[in-house]
C-alpha cells in the first residue's frame, strides 16, 4: 500500500503474544500505523472516547472473549460510523468465524499472518473506507493569529476574541499559545498551571480525556494552553501538530492559535490547517511593511485566500487610514479596532480578557459573532464605524460543526 493510503489502527487484545505477532506483521506490511494498543476490552464509554481521540480507520479486536469482542465490534459502529473492524484470534476457528460474520465483521486474521494475505485484507479495508468513509464531526473552525511584528497586539486580540467566542451558547473554545518566544497569554491571564504547550506537544501521541484537563486552564467555556517559559529552541514536529489538532478539533467547536510571527515550520503547519489566518497589524509604517512581506509569503504558500487583515489601534486622526492601508498591502482590511490603551491596561491588571461592555470589547464580540453565528449584540451607532468586514464568504452558519 502506498504511503498516502496509510491506515490508523486501534488494537484491542488481552493476549500479549498475539499483539506482538500482529504488530510485527503490520510493520512489515506497511500502510498501517497502530495508534493505540489496549491489553483489555474497553467499556463502551472508554471505547467512545478512544474512537474520538485516536481517530482509527480500523479496529483489530481479539476474540479471546467472544462476548466482549462482539460488544466492541457493535460499539464501534454505534459511536463512529464507518470505522472498519477486523477480528484476530490465535487460530483459525470456523465456529468463531461464523459468529463474527453474523456480527458484520468481514475480516478474520490469525497467525502466522502471512504477508500477502495481510496486505490483501488491508487493501479490502481501505476500499471499504473509500466506499463508506468514517463519519467525522471534527470542527473546521481553526483560527490563527499572526502578528505583522511584535507589539501590534495580536495576543490581546487572540485572547479577547477567544473569550468572546466562548460566550456564544454551546461554543467551547480552545486558545493555544504557540508563541514560544514571548509566553504572553499566560501572563495576560495570570495563569499558574505547571503544564504548558511544550508538555502538550511532548504528549501529543497519547492525549486522552484524563491527560488533557491537566494541560489546560479553564475559564467558563474557554480552555487555555499557555506556552510556559520562554523556549526558543523547542521544536514542534508536524506529527505533534497533527495529533494536537486532531484532539482539539474533536473536543472544541473552535480552536484559536496565537503565533509568534516568526513563521516557524510548525506555525506554517497550523496556518495551512486554518479556516482563517488573522494577520494583525497597526497603521505604523514598519508594521505595514512587515505585514506586506508576510502577505507575500502567505501568497507563495497558497493560503492568501484565507487571510483576514485586522487593523489594530486605529484612530480617526491616523495619518494612514484604512483605504491607504489596503492600498499599501494590496489586501482588504477585515476589521479595525480602536486604540483603547486604558481598557487594555485594566484587563491586564485584572488578568482577564478585555471586558465585553467596553467599546473595544464590543469589537471583539462583533468579530466573534460574525464567525460563530451568534445573535447580534445591540451597539450604539458610533461603534459601527470601527468595522470593515470582508464579504460573506467568510461567515459561518450557526450549524457549524462541533458544539461544546
Amino acid at each position: 500500500m502506498r504511503k498516502e493510503t496509510t491506515l490508523r489502527a486501534l488494537l484491542v487484545c488481552p493476549d500479549k503474544e498475539l499483539t506482538d505477532l500482529l504488530q510485527a506483521a503490520l510493520t512489515k506490511a506497511e500502510g498501517v500505523t497502530v495508534v493505540r494498543a489496549l491489553d483489555r476490552y474497553p467499556s463502551q464509554a472508554e471505547l467512545a472516547r478512544l474512537l474520538r481521540s485516536a481517530t482509527p480507520d480500523v479496529v483489530f479486536v481479539s476474540l479471546r472473549s467472544l462476548e466482549e469482542a462482539l460488544a466492541v465490534a457493535r460499539g464501534v459502529d454505534v459511536h463512529v460510523s464507518g470505522i472498519q473492524v477486523a477480528a484476530i484470534h490465535d487460530s483459525c476457528d470456523s465456529s468463531l468465524l461464523l459468529e463474527v460474520m453474523r456480527a458484520g465483521v468481514r475480516e478474520f486474521l490469525h497467525p502466522p499472518f502471512y504477508l500477502p494475505a495481510l496486505r490483501e485484507a488491508l487493501l479490502r479495508i481501505h476500499n471499504l473506507l473509500k466506499q463508506r468513509p468514517r463519519e467525522c464531526d471534527d470542527t473546521d473552525l481553526v483560527f490563527t493569529f499572526l502578528p505583522a511584528k511584535a507589539g501590534v497586539g495580536a495576543s490581546t486580540i487572540a485572547l479577547s476574541f477567544s473569550a468572546a467566542l466562548s460566550e456564544i451558547p454551546k461554543t467551547r473554545v480552545l486558545l493555544a499559545d504557540f508563541d514560544l518566544n514571548s509566553v504572553i497569554i499566560g501572563f495576560l491571564l495570570k495563569l499558574d498551571n505547571q503544564y504548558s504547550l511544550v508538555h502538550a506537544a511532548e504528549s501529543a501521541s497519547r492525549l486522552d480525556d484524563s491527560l488533557w484537563p491537566q494541560l489546560v486552564s479553564t475559564i467558563g467555556q474557554l480552555d487555555v494552553i499557555p506556552s510556559g517559559r520562554i523556549n526558543v529552541g523547542f521544536r514542534i514536529e508536524p506529527a505533534q501538530i497533527g495529533y494536537l489538532l486532531e484532539y482539539a478539533r474533536k473536543h472544541y467547536r473552535a480552536v484559536c492559535v496565537d503565533l509568534s510571527g516568526n513563521l516557524e515550520k510548525y506555525a506554517v503547519e497550523l496556518m495551512q490547517a486554518s479556516k482563517l489566518i488573522f494577520l494583525v497589524t497597526t497603521a505604523e509604517l514598519p508594521a505595514l511593511h512587515l505585514a506586506r512581506e508576510k502577505l507575500s509569503y502567505l501568497r507563495a504558500i497558497d493560503v492568501e485566500d484565507r487571510v483576514a487583515v485586522l487593523l489594530n489601534r486605529a484612530t480617526k486622526r491616523s495619518a494612514v487610514g484604512v483605504t491607504e492601508v489596503e492600498k499599501l498591502l494590496g489586501h482588504s482590511v477585515y476589521m479595525t479596532f480602536p486604540n483603547d490603551y486604558e481598557t487594555v491596561q485594566k484587563a491586564v491588571s485584572e488578568g482577564a480578557p478585555v471586558g465585553r461592555h467596553t467599546s473595544l470589547g464590543r469589537c471583539f464580540w462583533r468579530l466573534a459573532e460574525s464567525l460563530g453565528g451568534a445573535k447580534a449584540v445591540e451597539t450604539k451607532r458610533r461603534f459601527v464605524e470601527y468595522f470593515s468586514l470582508l464579504p460573506a464568504k467568510y461567515s459561518l452558519s450557526p450549524s457549524s460543526k462541533k458544539n461544546g
